[in-house]
């Protein structure tokens, strides 16, 4: 055999050894697309704009196209895709290549997205991870996604409720409202090891109160007497969420 092929094979098995560590079969090329593409149902999403004078507020989690990685129920790999959370309709939109329309997404087998958002003002790039919220206490909020601020022992959840309400500016009982209006509530729930769910307020007693097994922990970490936002709450407890 001519000794440059010998020298070329190890070579190209490297690289194609190197490339599939790298990028999954189901993330790359046509495989990719036809993946992300199988999650549409087809259905061009209805954007909600507002009736009367306009919309306040906003349906969606986050109002920019953000890529998405989608976990599947089955363990498919699937290509990053841009997608929003719209939690007022209880639907992800995806955005698929080669479309100016928005598709609603057939998440029927979905498990979870992690959403990556870029550096805002002093704020840093960070990633934002979704599951379905299958110990909610309400059997038709199962389906629904809550955000993971920490996930060990204990997990730290969020969920998100809109409600919208309409305006209300002709007729003998208006009230004067000129806009569609859409309202949040949202709503915090420390998941214990022994699984119970609780809603909790994010600070120092009732966290303690809702995990006695951590009080001792929580009062000694400095950084919960400065904590303030559910990002810096999900901080705190993964460093006393260690035992």
């Amino acid at each position: 055999m001519d000794i440059r092929l010998l020298l070329v094979l190890p070579a190209m098995v490297f690289t194609v050894a190197a490339y599939a560590q790298q990028a999954p079969i189901g993330q790359v090329g046509n495989a990719a697309q036809a993946n992300v593409d199988a999650l549409a149902n087809g259905a061009a999403a209805v954007i909600p704009h507002g009736s009367a004078y306009g919309l306040i507020g906003s349906p969606y989690v986050e109002n920019s196209w953000l890529p998405a990685r989608l976990k599947m129920t089955t363990g498919i790999p699937l290509a990053p895709v841009p997608v929003k959370y719209d939690v007022l309709n209880h639907r992800l939109l995806m955005l698929p290549l080669h479309r100016k329309d928005s598709l609603v997404l057939d998440d029927r087998k979905l498990a979870s997205f992690e959403l990556d958002v870029p550096a805002r003002g002093l704020q840093p790039a960070r990633v934002r991870r979704f599951r379905r919220f299958t110990e909610a206490p309400v059997l038709s909020q199962r389906a629904e996604y809550v955000e993971v601020l920490h996930e060990g022992k204990y997990a730290l959840l969020k969920r998100y409720a809109k409600t919208l309400r309409k305006a209300n500016y002709q007729g003998a009982y208006s009230t004067g409202e000129r806009y569609d209006e859409v309202e949040d509530k949202i709503t915090y729930y420390l998941l214990r090891p022994d699984g119970q769910l609780l809603p909790v307020k994010l600070g120092l007693k009732p966290l303690q109160a809702a995990a006695p097994a951590l009080a001792a922990a929580l009062k000694a970490l400095p950084e919960a007497a400065t904590a303030k936002t559910d990002a810096d709450w999900g901080a705190v407890l993964a460093k006393v969420d260690t035992q």
